[in-house]
C-alpha cells in the first residue's frame, strides 16, 4: 500500500530534475502522475519510466505563463483521472545571478512570468475544485533564496520570496475548508536547471557565493522529492503554511 494510493497529483515543469524526481516518487507511492512541462517530449520519457514501473501517469505540454495552456492542463487531468488531489507547483527559471545593478529588463520579466505568476495561475485555476472538495494538498517550490537574501541573483531572490508569501497567505486563508499549501526551499541541487547557468553575472556571482563554503555538500533531487512526498502526503496533515527548507544548515550559520 503506498502513502498516495488514489491520489492524483500535477507536477508542473516534471519532465526533468526535481519534478521528475518528485513525479517519479509519487507515482512509486501509487499516485496517478500529470506531468505538466514546456519540453513535451522530455515530459513523455519521464510518463513512460513511471508506467514501465507500473505506474499511472500522463503528459500535457503546458507553459505556465499561458492561461490556456493551465486550463488544458487542468481540465485533461481532470477527464482522465476524475478529480486533482495535489499540485506541486515546481516549474521555474533562474536570473543569471544578476545583481540589482545589473539586472535586464526581459530577465526580471521572464522570470516573474514563469515562477511567480505560473505559480499563482496553477493555485488560482485549482482552488475551486479543491473548495468544492472541501480537500486538497498544494506544494510550491521555492528556494533557499526565498528565506534568505544573498543566495542568488536579485530577480530569483524576489520571486522566491513572492512564493513563500504566496504559500502562507492560500495556506491562512483556505486552512478552514481543509486546504493546505506548504513550499520546500532547496539550496544548491544540481539538475539541469542549474546546470544552465551561462555566462553568469560576475559580481552577482560572485556575491552570491560568498558563503558556499559554509554549504558541507549539495542537495539530490532525492531527498527533496522525499520531502514533497511528506508535505502531499496525509503524514503532514497538521502543516500548513510552512517553508521546509533543505540546505544540510547552511542557512543556519
Amino acid at each position: 500500500m503506498g502513502r498516495l494510493d488514489n491520489q492524483v497529483a500535477i507536477i508542473t515543469g516534471g519532465g526533468s530534475g526535481l519534478g521528475k524526481a518528485i513525479a517519479e516518487l509519487y507515482a512509486s507511492e501509487g499516485a496517478n502522475v500529470v506531468i505538466a512541462d514546456m519540453n513535451l517530449e522530455a515530459a513523455e520519457d519521464t510518463v513512460n519510466g513511471i508506467k514501465q514501473n507500473g505506474g499511472q501517469a500522463l503528459a500535457i505540454k503546458t507553459n505556465v505563463t499561458e492561461e490556456n495552456d493551465i486550463e488544458q492542463m487542468v481540465s485533461k487531468t481532470v477527464d482522465t483521472f476524475g478529480t486533482i488531489d495535489i499540485l506541486v507547483n515546481n516549474a521555474g527559471i533562474v536570473d543569471n545571478m544578476y545583481a540589482a545593478a545589473n539586472v535586464p529588463d526581459d530577465v526580471w520579466e521572464r522570470v516573474f512570468n514563469i515562477n511567480v505568476t505560473g505559480t499563482m495561475r496553477t493555485m488560482r485555476k485549482v482552488l475551486p475544485l479543491f473548495m468544492e472538495k472541501k480537500s486538497g494538498t498544494i506544494v510550491n517550490m521555492s528556494s533557499v533564496s526565498g528565506v534568505a537574501g544573498g543566495r542568488g541573483g536579485l530577480t530569483y531572490t524576489a520571486t522566491k520570496h513572492a512564493i513563500v508569501g504566496m504559500t502562507r497567505n492560500v495556506a491562512a486563508h483556505y486552512k478552514h475548508l481543509n486546504i493546505r499549501c506548504n513550499a520546500i526551499g532547496p539550496s544548491q541541487v544540481p539538475t539541469n536547471l542549474t546546470n544552465s547557468i551561462k555566462q553568469p553575472d560576475p559580481y552577482g556571482m560572485e556575491q552570491a557565493l560568498a558563503g558556499v563554503k559554509m554549504m558541507h555538500r549539495p542537495g539530490t533531487t532525492e531527498e527533496i522529492a522525499n520531502i514533497a512526498l511528506f508535505l502531499g502526503s496525509n503524514e503532514s496533515s497538521y502543516v500548513n503554511g510552512v517553508i521546509v527548507t533543505a540546505d544540510g544548515g547552511w542557512s543556519a550559520y
